[in-house]
């Protein structure tokens, strides 16, 4: 054994230890009894009829961004100061506490509230524009429901009517694309969808309507070329007084997609389907 093992007698090792171990213990007491203190202080704010003091340890809390203890505090107070100069500021940081703690629906509520009930306030443009901001934080994944999605474009565009000359125009108008984003690829894959499962008619209309609603769309490319093949593959499953006039809407939406989209990667598949079709018209009259 190495002689090091021995330079502590082995009762005082375990003394030592012990007194490790108290140490700690008393130090984990001390921790408990100042945390318990603490709560128990604000526990008695709380209970507290003091309103100046309440008021008061809200704009710390707030200050120290203890958004969790201002917001119940500002939350109580609200109908106390209702009616007084007091009012704007105590709603304003109650609804920014629950913006930072991260509940964007509830906030939204407060933060137009504020607009409504403050109409001179001065910090109405600020809360008009949070409002559409926590509709678009709310806006989900395009694969699911996009009403936060619409709501959020029909607030920004609120905003900006209100406010044209708003610094934040630029930022509104980034947002408000990416929301339509949202829109265009949501209505893209329901196309898809319908062109996927074969669902020829239903395909068909879809594309027209997307084609309308986005006219500047990256997918239109794309589409276009579905609504030639749509057309030609209903044309073959057609009863014979139908085959004709799908027949002619596949070659004339060639015409149109090869005007649009002359070097498309899609154009080679189009020509032979815009062939075929050409021959069984030919062979229909």
């Amino acid at each position: 054994m190495c002689d090091t093992c021995y330079s502590v007698p082995p009762y005082k090792r375990k003394n030592s230890i012990f007194t490790s171990l108290k140490t700690s213990y008393i130090f984990y007491c001390l921790l408990t009894a100042i945390l318990l203190s603490s709560c128990d202080g604000y526990n008695k704010l709380l209970k507290s009829t003091d309103y100046e003091l309440k008021l008061e340890k809200a704009n710390e809390y707030y200050e120290k961004k203890n958004y969790v203890r201002a917001s119940q505090l500002y939350e109580e107070l609200i109908p106390i100061v209702k009616g007084t100069p007091r009012a704007e500021e105590v709603y304003y940081k109650y609804t920014w506490s629950e913006y930072k703690m991260g509940d964007w629906m509830l906030s939204q509520y407060h933060f137009k509230n504020y607009a409504r009930q403050f109409p001179d306030g001065k910090h109405v443009e600020e809360c008009y524009y949070m409002n559409a901001f926590c509709y678009f934080l709310n806006s989900p994944n395009f694969k699911l429901d996009q009403t936060y999605t619409k709501n959020a474009i029909k607030e920004f565009q609120s905003f900006i009517d209100l406010y044209p000359q708003s610094s934040k125009m630029d930022t509104c108008n980034i947002l408000m694309d990416e929301l339509h984003g949202k829109l265009e690829r949501k209505d893209y894959e329901i196309v898809k969808q319908y062109y996927k499962v074969e669902d020829w008619k239903a395909a068909i209309v879809s594309i027209k309507n997307y084609l309308k609603e986005y006219p500047s769309s990256q997918y239109n490319e794309e589409l276009y070329y579905v609504l030639v093949d749509s057309y030609y593959t209903l044309a073959l499953r057609s009863i014979y007084s139908k085959k004709g006039e799908r027949l002619q809407s596949a070659v004339e939406n060639y015409v149109k997609f090869l005007d649009l989209y002359p070097k498309s990667p899609y154009l080679s598949r189009a020509e032979t389907i815009y062939d075929n079709s050409k021959r069984l018209l030919e062979n229909l009259q």
